[in-house]
């Protein structure tokens, strides 16, 4: 199955890859700035969120990016991914990494992250109120938890229409992704790896080891940002992207 995407532009190409707190519409704020600054631009739904239905028995969630790629022609990419999404991008880049040019993680998991007690203390909240059958407290809580201080009001009623419709779908799921055990020292790709002040400390520990584990990567912690900074202050995070892909070799 190819995952529901838009795609559009030339020149070299970007893979924006979601949070799974949101679905693709999370980088409207980015989509036109990066296809002015030349760029072919992609953008997916993963399965069970947005437009990308239900999975019926496992699958691989990289594999699945590996997948559209092959299925629009594109050789060569650089991935922005957000949270699960920076996963997924990470996995990807190390599955395949001569088509990954380069990495923008914004306050990304990492395959094989042990999840600390307060990652593990909000999943438990979550499925308590899932359980109960309290759907919108659900979307509530993952609105307080994942947008920090400078979201305005309606960047959260925005996040909390997509969780909601994530909510909806993935509640009747059969299937999930499966495992996949990646070596990320194989990714070559120069990496920007951006966290938050506001954040939960574990999205904080992986951008901050991140350099110690990729030979060419580089921490950078935004002191006003929660969880999801592209939304929190779009135009700040969009120049960062796009200077970051303009020379992601340079230091800055």
């Amino acid at each position: 199955m190819i995952l529901s995407h838009d795609d559009s532009g030339t020149g070299p190409a970007v893979v924006l890859l979601h949070s799974s707190v949101c679905d693709r519409r999370m980088w409207d704020p980015q989509w036109q700035a990066l296809l002015d600054a030349g760029h072919r631009v992609v953008r997916c739904d993963f399965r069970g969120f947005g437009d990308t239905p239900l999975p019926t028995g496992p699958y691989g969630a990289a594999a699945d990016v590996l997948a559209l790629l092959d299925h629009l022609g594109i050789g060569t990419t650089a991935l922005v991914g957000a949270s699960y999404g920076g996963r997924i991008a990470l996995t990807a880049a190390a599955l395949r990494p001569h088509a990954v040019t380069a990495l923008a993680l914004l306050c990304a998991g990492r395959p094989g992250h042990e999840p600390s007690g307060t990652l593990r203390a909000f999943g438990a909240q979550e499925d308590e109120l899932l359980e109960a059958g309290d759907i919108e407290a659900a979307v509530e809580l993952n609105v307080r938890t994942w947008l920090g201080p400078e979201a305005d009001e309606p960047t959260r009623d925005h996040v909390r229409r997509m969780q909601r419709h994530n909510f909806d779908v993935q509640l009747e799921a059969t299937g999930g992704p499966e495992k996949e055990d990646v070596d990320l020292t194989r990714i070559t790709a120069p990496t920007l790896a951006v966290s938050g002040a506001h954040d939960l400390p574990d999205f904080r520990h992986i951008a901050a080891g991140l350099p110690t584990i990729l030979p060419n990567a580089r921490h950078l912690e935004l002191p006003w940002a929660g969880h999801l900074p592209n939304l929190e202050r779009p135009a700040e995070v969009t120049t960062l992207l796009t200077d970051f892909l303009r020379d992601p070799s340079a230091r800055g």
